[in-house]
């Protein structure tokens, strides 16, 4: 019995071998792996660019928006208020770059133009974002540790040679598009423009205004034939159907506008976010169409009211009739009231309160303070329910996707600013007022109030008055959630005038980025390279070179921005 159980055992095992044999090539293949010889660059597209612009929108809704004071943050608000950065890492936009680099290779070895100037645009934008954040970094060794050992530490380029890197690159995009040649593409897996190369070609245009610009105090003479050229060519983004943009899908929390209340169930990180004062006083100042679609006005406004016997009511009112026992409502219930177009007010008298009120429609929470949850004489500070005296952001806001609810990359608002300041300093670009003009025009129609543009470019102090101040002001407005180049406009010009709050480690806003950990301990030979080419400042304090008040390069010698 155990001999014919051997012989079967036997001839099973043989058949098996022998129908492994025949389907091994099959069964050794991973179907779900990407080989990198045969890789479509078609699938790596739609991961660079949602990645880059979740990243960037990130940046510009999140801490780079309280350092630019389109926000500030009344709950955890330390780094966006105070800029108490630590280090900072930077891996997530190299893990972008090795994608992309991957899928350049891909595209040379197929010779697929289109997708080589995709690859080369995201590579310049990329690049951008961390050398404008932190300065000098790996950028001519970067993304080529598996060629060798020795690149897994690589050497720090300079921001001169990356900006000049940046450039070549972005020129060679924009005549890789110029053929028009979209050989290769399949359809569905370009996010930003559908696989059209005339688009393509105006955001590289554009891209190489925006950092033209950016070196214009320091390679003055490239910078002025550099935008004249793009402005003579006519071709860049001109309007806000051209804009280099991102839709939500608004499906989990990670393909979400950022904050969603659909996946806060305490709201939160919504609510914590608040509209920063010197915005909401330079929107007000001149009746902004802008103002009703991105803020909220206050739920609960309060009113000077003399005959008052105690300097401020405990209670709110609703309607004028005193809520007796009810000195807030949470959110939830405010917000359903305000849409029945229920008033909620709260008296005070002037003569009796030591303080100070904003009673304003729209309120927005200074710069930098101590205790921001307390602001305008908050009745529940603290994170639970939200301050009833100062403006929230627009509903929209709340949403996951649909609508307004873009990354925005690059738009034609910014590209008509950077031409109004470029025909300032006068080179051959048109009028400065044409461009302003555009400017303001492009961003109204980008936030859905084109139609009072005619109105709005009229009133005082929005109309041109041939000033830097005011170009810089208008565009300040309207990099809104693009609030890095913001940052960077106010870094290289001083305007507008920013001032650090009373919590900040130092009276002057922050220029840069610290670097990160992982650079500092593992690649430090090269990291205190770059460290000490930063310029320390009066302001750079016991933080030493690295600080996000030491200057890189692209300041160093300006006197900008402060």
């Amino acid at each position: 019995m155990l001999k014919i159980l051997s012989k079967s055992a036997l001839a099973l095992a043989i058949v098996v071998a022998s129908s492994c044999s025949d389907r091994l090539t099959e069964t050794n293949v991973n179907p779900n792996g990407i080989d990198p010889a045969t890789a479509n660059p078609n699938l790596m597209m739609p991961e660079v660019m949602n990645s880059a612009a979740r990243a960037y929108l990130e940046l510009g809704y999140g801490d780079v928006a309280g350092v630019a004071q389109h926000i500030q943050h009344d709950g955890w608000f330390s780094g966006v208020n105070h800029y108490d950065w630590g280090p900072q890492d930077w891996s997530g936009w190299y893990n972008m770059l090795r994608n992309n680099e991957f899928m350049y290779k891909r595209s040379v070895a197929l010779n697929y133009k289109f997708h080589q100037g995709v690859a080369l645009t995201m590579r310049s934008f990329i690049f951008g974002v961390i050398t404008d954040l932190w300065g000098d970094a790996p950028y001519t060794s970067a993304v080529k540790g598996d060629q060798s050992n020795e690149l897994l530490k690589p050497a720090f380029d300079s921001q001169e040679v990356i900006y000049k890197g940046i450039i070549a690159d972005l020129k060679a995009a924009s005549e890789l598009f110029g053929t028009k040649d979209a050989t290769g593409y399949t359809t569905g897996y370009d996010l930003f423009y559908a696989g059209n190369p005339t688009s393509w070609q105006k955001f590289a245009n554009t891209l190489l205004l925006r950092y033209y610009m950016r070196v214009s105090e320091k390679m003055p003479a490239e910078a002025k034939a550099g935008i004249e050229a793009i402005y003579s060519s006519g071709i860049y983004i001109k309007t806000q159907a051209e804009d280099a943009t991102m839709a939500y899908i608004g499906a989990t929390s990670g393909n979400a506008w950022p904050g969603a209340v659909a996946f806060d169930q305490e709201q939160s990180n919504f609510r914590r976010k608040k509209p920063a004062q010197a915005f909401v006083n330079a929107l007000v100042s001149t009746g902004d169409p802008r103002l009703k679609v991105w803020l909220a006005p206050v739920h609960v406004r309060w009113v000077a009211d003399e005959t008052l016997t105690t300097d401020v009511d405990k209670f709110i009112r609703k309607d004028g009739v005193i809520q007796q026992g009810v000195s807030y409502l949470t959110d939830v219930v405010l917000l359903a009231e305000v849409k029945k177009g229920t008033k909620y007010t709260r008296h005070y008298n002037p003569k009796l309160y030591k303080g100070t009120l904003d009673t304003g429609e729209y309120v927005g929470v200074p710069a930098g303070l101590i205790q921001p949850d307390t602001y305008n004489n908050n009745p529940t500070p603290g994170q639970t329910v939200q301050n009833q005296h100062v403006s929230q952001l627009a509903e929209i806001y709340r949403g996951s996707s649909g609508g307004l609810l873009k990354a925005r990359l690059a738009s034609s608002a910014e590209a008509s600013f950077i031409l109004a300041e470029a025909a300032l300093k006068g080179w051959s670009v048109g009028t400065a007022q044409a461009n302003y003009n555009a400017g303001v025009k492009n961003s109204l129609e980008t936030w859905g109030v084109g139609s009072q543009y005619d109105a709005f470019i009229a009133k005082p102090g929005v109309a041109f008055n041939n000033t830097l101040a005011q170009v810089m002001e208008q565009k300040w407005l309207a990099n809104w959630t693009m609030a890095t180049e913001a940052w960077f406009d106010y870094r290289r010009t001083g305007l507008p005038a920013l001032k650090a709050g009373p919590a900040s480690a130092e009276p002057v806003v922050a220029v840069r980025f610290n670097y990160g950990d992982n650079e500092v301990n593992f690649n430090r030979t090269n990291a205190d390279a770059a460290i000490n080419k930063l310029e320390v400042t009066k302001h750079s304090g016991l933080r030493g070179k690295n600080s996000q008040w030491s200057k890189p390069w692209v300041l160093q010698g300006t006197n900008k921005p402060w």
